[in-house]
C-alpha cells in the first residue's frame, strides 16, 4: 500500500471541511475535540502528505482512537474515501514504529502473524478455550480470586472472551451441500470468530441458501480474510491472506461469494484494491470483489422464498418482538441496511421494532473494545440503553463482533437480556419450522 505522500492526492483533497461528518462520529461526540473527528484526522493526514507533519506517536494514538466505523462516509456529501485514508494511515504508523514497545510488538506478532494466519492453530486454541470454559475451571478461578494475579489487560480480556461452541463450522457443514433442485452455485466464508464462537450462524447461512436453490461450497479449512490485519496496519499479511483465499476459492466457478460478517465483508469487497498491483492475482481479485455479497443482500437480490413457518420462541402465541442493530461495516462499509430488515419482516410472527441510533457503533469495532475499553464501554452502554427502550425479546445483528459486544454488555450489567442473533438464524428457524425439523448446533 502506498504511503500518504505517495497515494492519489485527490483522495485527501476531497474533504471540503464542511463538518457534516462530525455528528455521525462517535469519538467526536464523546470529546467534541476537532482532532477526534474525521475532518480533524483528515487535516492531520493531509499535513503528513504535504510534508508539514511527521508521523508521530501522537498521530498514531489518534488513528487508533478512531473506531474506523465509517459512519462519516455515509454522512459525507463529497464521497471522501475515508476507509482508504484510515488503512493507509495505520499502515504508515506501523511502518514508522512510533507506537512500538516490546510487549505491543510481541502481541501483534502472536495475534496477527501467528494465530490469525493459521486456521488449524486458531481452532486448537479455540478447543483449549472451550475446555477451560466448559470444564468449570474458569468459574472456579474467578471465585478463588486467581484472575487477580493476571496483568490488568488479561484480567479485563478473560470475561470478554466469546463462548466457544462445542462444534465448529467444519463439523456442522459438508464441503459441498446441494438442494434437490440446484439453481445457483455459491461459496460461503466461515470467518474466524464466527467459525469458533457462532458456528450456528454459518450452519444457518448454508441452510437458508439451500432453501433458495443454491449449491453451497464451504471449504472446511479457510484462512482469515485479512480484515483484522488491514485495519491494524499489517497490509503485507492482509495481501498474503487475500491470495490464499483466491487460491482456495475460484471466483469464476461460483455465482457469488457469501459473507455473513459485516466487518469481514467490507474488507472482502476490496481485494481488488488490495491486490491491484499484483500481476498474478489482480484480475482474479477484481472478479472476487464483484461477486462478494452479504448473505442478506444476496437473498434479497435473488428474490428469497418467503417462509411459511415462524421464528419460534414467541412466548404465548404472540408476535416475536425483534429489533435490529446495524453493523457499522455492513451499513456504512457495504451499504447493506435495507436487506436484513426485509429478511426479518418476511418471517411470520416477527414484529420489527426500530432502535434509535441503530447505525451508531456499539464500541466493538474489531479489537477496539480491547485497546480503548473506556470509550468502548461508554458506546456500549449507550447502545444497550436504546436496545432496552425497544422492549424487544430478540436483538438481530449481522456481525459477530457486535453480537459479542452486546452479549457482554448485558452480562456485565447482570442482566439475562434478550437473545442476540444473526438475522439469517431467525430465517433459518422459520424454514425449519415448515417441515418440523429440529437442528442442534
Amino acid at each position: 500500500m502506498k504511503s500518504l505522500r505517495e497515494m492519489d492526492y485527490s483522495v485527501l483533497q476531497q474533504c471540503m471541511h464542511c463538518g457534516m461528518c462530525l455528528p455521525s462520529c462517535p469519538t467526536y461526540e464523546e470529546t467534541k475535540l476537532e482532532r477526534h473527528g474525521p475532518r480533524g484526522r483528515i487535516a492531520l493526514l493531509r499535513a503528513v502528505a504535504d510534508g508539514e507533519l511527521e508521523v508521530t506517536k501522537a498521530l498514531g494514538e489518534e488513528m487508533y482512537y478512531c473506531l474506523g466505523c465509517l459512519a462519516c462516509t455515509t454522512a459525507c456529501p463529497a464521497g471522501v474515501d475515508y476507509a482508504a485514508l484510515f488503512e493507509t494511515a495505520r499502515a504508515e504508523v506501523e511502518d514508522a514504529r512510533v507506537l512500538a514497545t516490546p510487549t505491543r510488538s510481541a502481541v501483534r506478532w502472536f495475534a496477527l502473524r501467528l494465530v490469525f494466519t493459521r486456521p488449524r492453530l486458531l481452532r486448537a486454541l479455540g478447543r483449549g478455550l472451550r475446555w477451560w470454559q466448559a470444564s468449570g475451571w474458569a468459574e472456579r478461578a474467578r471465585r478463588a480470586g486467581l484472575m487477580n494475579l493476571l496483568p490488568e489487560n488479561l484480567r479485563r480480556l478473560e470475561p470478554q472472551a466469546p463462548v466457544m461452541r462445542a462444534r465448529f463450522s467444519h463439523e456442522l457443514i459438508a464441503p459441498v451441500e446441494r438442494p434437490e433442485r440446484v439453481q445457483r452455485r455459491v461459496a460461503v466464508l466461515t470467518g474466524c470468530v464466527q467459525d469458533l464462537a457462532y458456528s450456528e450462524v454459518n450452519r444457518a447461512t448454508v441452510d437458508v441458501l439451500k432453501a433458495n436453490g443454491c449449491e453451497v461450497l464451504t471449504p472446511p479449512v479457510q484462512p482469515c480474510c485479512g480484515s483484522l490485519h488491514a485495519h491494524n496496519g499489517d497490509v503485507r499479511t492482509a495481501r498474503e491472506l487475500a491470495r490464499r483465499q483466491l487460491d482456495l476459492i475460484d471466483p469464476g466457478a461460483v455465482d457469488a461469494i457469501i459473507s455473513n460478517a459485516g466487518g469481514c465483508g467490507s474488507h472482502l469487497r476490496h481485494y481488488d484494491r488490495l491486490l491491484a498491483d499484483d500481476p498474478v492475482y489482480a484480475a482474479r481479485a477484481a472478479e472476487w470483489s464483484r461477486k462478494v455479497r452479504d448473505v442478506a443482500e444476496y437473498l434479497v437480490e435473488i428474490g428469497f422464498r418467503l417462509p411459511r413457518g415462524g421464528a419460534g420462541a414467541s412466548g404465548e402465541g404472540g408476535n416475536l418482538a425483534v429489533t435490529y442493530h446495524e453493523s457499522c461495516h455492513l451499513c456504512h462499509g457495504q451499504g447493506v441496511s435495507r436487506q436484513p430488515r426485509e429478511l426479518l419482516r418476511a418471517i411470520p410472527g416477527v414484529e420489527l421494532r426500530e432502535c434509535a441510533e441503530a447505525t451508531t457503533c456499539c464500541g466493538s469495532a474489531g479489537i477496539y473494545s480491547l485497546t480503548q475499553p473506556e470509550t468502548a464501554d461508554r458506546l456500549r452502554e449507550r447502545k444497550l440503553w436504546h436496545l432496552r427502550a425497544t422492549g424487544a425479546a430478540v436483538v438481530a445483528t449481522g456481525n459477530p463482533g457486535c453480537q459479542l459486544q452486546i452479549e457482554n454488555g448485558y452480562r456485565a450489567a447482570g442482566e439475562q437480556g434478550p437473545e442476540v442473533v444473526h438475522p439469517v438464524v431467525l430465517l433459518a428457524r422459520a424454514y425449519r419450522e415448515e417441515s418440523g425439523e429440529v437442528r442442534s448446533v
